[in-house]
């Protein structure tokens, strides 16, 4: 990782679909700070706007209006490669056809920092095999990217993600495929990197216990931002995900989140659509 965190934030961000009557604003004027080296989850039910928040954040979506800012710059006025060694994002779902291997994927991750089709850097070399020891897949090295689990998928594009040496990280569902033991050590680690991560998470429990900073969503608009605490509130739960909740400091000293839906609405009744 490159020690310096980036400053992330969103102004008045909205993004819509359609046209006239059929229009929808998958985000809907967000505004947010995103703390500099800090880990902030993203959480909220389905269709949200997390995944597209966070496509706007990366520069991979234009806005409909407002504006992402990434050190106080502007989003819209900054190049592709230049966003691209300051920011590493990656996707929920990753295809899985390409006959690479997973050394060279990785690898992927110095195309922004190197020149034209110059061959990798020793420099390179060990940044990506930094990145893949991170995340358990060093072993996996030689191995064609097509024959791997979902799993094994998913850590190998995270390990791509960290070989760019990012400043701000961006990850949709980074626990997605994942077993218990993978989940639980990606998320602390993600915790401890230098740099400034922003992940969609659908796991409100590790959501509080490792997030220092949470946004909530709902149709596509901020709920509550702050601590695990301020956000995960009783009221909050209830209103967007129609669920009881109850939230105590646990004997490590993290926050623990009980959810419980007995006596309400459940989604199907029109709790917490989105």
């Amino acid at each position: 990782m490159s020690g310096t965190a980036a400053r992330v934030a969103a102004r008045n961000l909205s993004r819509s679909t359609g046209s006239g009557k059929s229009a929808r604003k998958l985000v809907d004027e967000v505004t947010a700070a995103f703390p500099e080296g800090g880990f902030t989850g993203l959480i909220g039910p389905n269709g949200s706007g997390k995944s597209t928040l966070l496509r706007l954040l990366a520069g991979l979506y234009g806005p409909s209006g407002g504006h992402v800012l990434l050190d106080g710059a502007d989003l819209a006025d900054l190049r592709r490669r230049d966003i691209a060694r300051r920011v590493a994002v990656t996707a929920q779902e990753v295809a899985s056809e390409a006959e690479m291997t997973v050394m060279d994927v990785v690898l992927l991750g110095r195309l922004p920092h190197r020149r034209g089709r110059a061959a990798p850097s020793r420099h390179d070399l060990r940044t990506a095999g930094e990145a893949m020891a991170h995340l358990g897949v060093e072993p996996l090295a030689e191995r064609v990217w097509s024959t791997l689990s979902g799993g094994e998928r998913q850590r190998v594009n995270i390990a791509r993600a960290l070989a760019q040496e990012p400043a701000a990280l961006l990850l949709d569902e980074p626990t997605n495929h994942l077993d218990i033991t993978h989940r639980l050590d990606l998320l602390e680690f993600l915790a401890r990197i230098p740099a400034t991560v922003v992940a969609a998470l659908h796991d409100l429990d590790l959501a509080a216990r490792h997030c220092d900073h949470l946004v909530l969503l709902h149709a596509g608009r901020v709920v509550a931002s702050g601590t695990p605490e301020e956000v995960l509130t009783p009221p909050h739960m209830e209103r967007v995900f129609g669920v009881r909740s109850t939230l105590r400091t646990g004997p490590d000293g993290r926050p623990e989140l009980r959810l419980d839906r007995a006596g309400l609405p459940t989604v199907e009744d029109g709790a917490g659509r989105g």
